[in-house]
């Protein structure tokens, strides 16, 4: 399935901006299902200084800066993506999920010793009694991962409710489990934290997700947005194996991949420092179109 995706952010600042430090994490991630041939950030003001690197994760990241008084910041991102089916083993043939806890404390280099590094808190996703709690009636003893897995992801999705107006970007997770009630960026942390303080690998994903109309109803311009889930490791024949809370199902080809690190901190589509500003108005609007051939 092939995608033109359009990411347009703005900010209109309540105050001239006379410098401005910025990071980009918009270009979606080359994967062995997933293949990005083109990709442009439209920026303005136009930067004096651009750089495209890759970050610790192995994220594609677009640093700019811009100097000279404006009121105004406008990125568009544009991408052209190509999405291949993929099928995730069967939930009952994957190892039990302690043997991969065991095997994510390792000494010696293995994959699952290095996909250890995502089994600790972050700066957004602590790890605590009261998630591994929530999490232990899915884990139960000798049960293969993947399907205990897709158990929490089915369970949060049943339990919670998507509510935009509940959590803001700051709320934390204990709030979220306490609320019963977020977004897709709550319940991608919620679910790290469940998984982690079970001492289980699990890293952040930020991307798109296709949004149908209703039937009989046109595609609205924007419509779409940015969507969160999580990967999961689930041992050396397997790999990372994607999970999304927020709809209660493993991931296909209508999701669309960006990055992933630790939380929502280390791969937000677009941050950074200004001198001046003060207040801000942020407007975000996305369109992920299907590509008729």
């Amino acid at each position: 399935m092939q995608y033109r995706i359009i990411h347009r952010t703005r900010y209109a600042y309540k105050g001239a901006v006379t410098v401005s430090h910025h990071l980009a994490h918009l270009a979606p991630r080359p994967l062995p299902t997933q293949q990005c041939p083109w990709h442009e950030l439209q920026i303005t003001p136009q930067p004096v200084g651009r750089s495209t690197h890759s970050d610790s994760f192995g994220n594609i990241t677009t640093y700019f800066e811009i100097e000279g008084s404006h009121n105004v910041l406008e990125v568009i991102s544009r991408s052209l993506v190509e999405v291949l089916p993929s099928v995730p083993p069967p939930p009952e043939e994957t190892p039990a999920w302690e043997s991969i806890r065991d095997a994510c404390q390792a000494q010696s280099l293995t994959p699952a010793s290095a996909a250890g590094a995502f089994r600790f808190g972050s700066p957004m996703v602590p790890v605590a009694e009261e998630f591994a709690r929530y999490a232990r009636p899915d884990f139960t003893p000798h049960r293969p991962i993947l399907a205990a897995v897709e158990s929490l992801t089915k369970r949060i999705h049943r339990e919670f409710k998507f509510d935009t107006k509940a959590t803001d970007v700051a709320t934390p997770v204990d709030q979220v489990l306490e609320k019963r009630a977020g977004v897709c960026q709550d319940f991608a942390h919620l679910m790290l934290a469940c998984l982690r303080s079970l001492s289980l690998p699990a890293r952040y994903v930020s991307g798109y997700l296709e949004t149908l109309p209703p039937p009989g109803k046109a595609r609205l311009t924007g419509a779409d947005a940015s969507h969160a889930w999580v990967s999961v490791f689930c041992g050396d024949d397997h790999g990372w194996i994607d999970a999304d809370p927020t709809n209660g199902l493993f991931p296909g080809q209508r999701h669309i991949t960006v990055a992933w690190g630790r939380d929502f901190s280390d791969v937000s589509p677009l941050r950074g420092v200004t001198l001046g500003a003060g207040d801000q108005k942020l407007t975000v609007g996305v369109d992920v179109i299907p590509v008729i051939e």
